[in-house]
């Protein structure tokens, strides 16, 4: 009887003590898999998702105002993936929490996804000097549980615990990751794959590589989801296949959460990494074309509202310097806008309510004073797909 050989995809199981119980947790195999991927049958989820970040990509360098997009866009993703996570807070809660016009949702829900987005601009502002590392993850980990839920959960800092997914008790658990005792030579062996050079694999397939990797490592004791979604986009940037960090996973994630975690557990369960990166590339085509189509038609918003403020408002200047500001921030006081614009309170309240009257920005609170003034249909564009999960019943 000829026995048939282990398949080298699949990891190890070693028994570890937790919560008194002894569990099974499993040690990934390091990256990439063996045998390697099926590029072959790849080949046209990988040009689809290659020809959609390109346009993309291409967008952005041609966008007016490409840091006011990606400080939007980063908002939008924050939100996204903390919902994922279980946060009920909304973009539009998020960014009146940020100018302090009204809280909108429990605190902190909001506290976290501004966390994020903390962690996520910190890390793509230190890709400027520094590499894509475990010191780097740690360093975005630190800021996104900076305060809030996650302060007791070691911030910045690997897990010294055994941690566990699903299930009320390890015993019962889903899936249980590596114990703290290989935790060093399995982040190792990932950071040794960041910068590999002799794989001849794209870097997007290497991006959905390393998330998988990550998750199934679960390092942190909290927030392992988040940082790594979020480790897809910094990786493409580190290896310049983005110029501008805009493509962004957790609404297709959110929008497929089911498949996305028999995914995650076939790759450790059967080492099926093709159908994960079947899915994967269709996300990462899907998600670059609904920001290009986003791009496109904020752009087009902007040029059609200042062609109307020149053609039909009675205070063209003060109107366009307004709407300018709103293009910065979709939520505003009058008072903020006194002081962003430099022009005088009764000017900027003349100004909004011709802007009201043509249509663009709405007053929000129906208070008389301290009132909060809307551009809804930029929001409206800029909050697709972002309504909160149902609650956990």
């Amino acid at each position: 009887m000829t026995e048939t050989a282990p398949n080298p995809r699949l990891g190890r199981y070693t028994e570890t003590s937790v919560a008194g119980e002894t569990v099974r947790a499993f040690v990934p195999p390091p990256l990439p898999p063996e045998p390697p991927i099926d590029v072959l049958g790849l080949l046209d989820r990988l040009s689809l998702a290659e020809r959609a970040l390109g346009r993309l990509d291409g967008i952005s360098m041609l966008l007016p105002r490409q840091d006011l997009f990606l400080y939007m866009y980063v908002r939008k993703e924050a939100v996204l993936s903390s919902q994922i996570e279980g946060t009920q807070s909304t973009l539009s809660d998020l960014l009146r929490f940020e100018i302090e016009a009204q809280a909108g949702a429990p605190f902190d829900d909001i506290r976290e996804v501004s966390n994020y987005v903390d962690a996520m601009m910190h890390g793509l502002d230190r890709l400027k000097d520094l590499p894509l590392s475990l010191r780097l993850v740690r360093e975005m980990h630190e800021r996104l549980l900076q305060s809030g839920r996650g302060g007791t959960k070691s911030p910045g800092e690997f897990r010294r615990s055994q941690n566990w997914i699903g299930g009320s008790r390890p015993g019962n658990a889903l899936f249980v990751p590596p114990p703290v005792t290989e935790l060093g030579p399995c982040l190792g062996a990932l950071e040794s794959f960041f910068h590999d050079e002799a794989s001849p694999l794209s870097a997007l397939i290497k991006a959905g590589l390393i998330h998988v990797q990550f998750e199934t490592i679960h390092p942190f004791l909290d927030g392992n989801g988040r940082i790594g979604r979020l480790l897809v986009t910094l990786y493409l940037c580190d290896r310049g296949v983005l110029r501008t960090p805009l493509l962004y996973l957790s609404l297709f994630l959110k929008t497929h959460r089911t498949e996305y975690y028999r995914l995650l557990q076939a790759v450790r369960e059967r080492g099926d990494w093709e159908a994960w990166l079947d899915f994967f590339l269709t996300g990462v085509a899907e998600t670059a074309n609904q920001a290009f189509d986003a791009a496109t038609r904020i752009v087009d918003l902007f040029k059609a509202d200042r062609d109307l403020i020149t053609a039909d408002s009675a205070r063209t200047g003060s109107g366009l310097r307004l709407h300018d500001c709103f293009q910065q921030m979709p939520f505003l006081t009058s008072g903020q806008l006194v002081e962003r614009t430099g022009l005088t309170a009764p000017t900027v309240n003349a100004a909004l309510a011709d802007l009201e009257r043509l249509g663009l920005v709405a007053e929000i609170t129906g208070r008389q004073r301290g009132r909060v003034y809307s551009y809804r249909r930029y929001l409206d564009i800029l909050s697709e797909g972002t309504e909160p999960l149902p609650a956990a019943r």
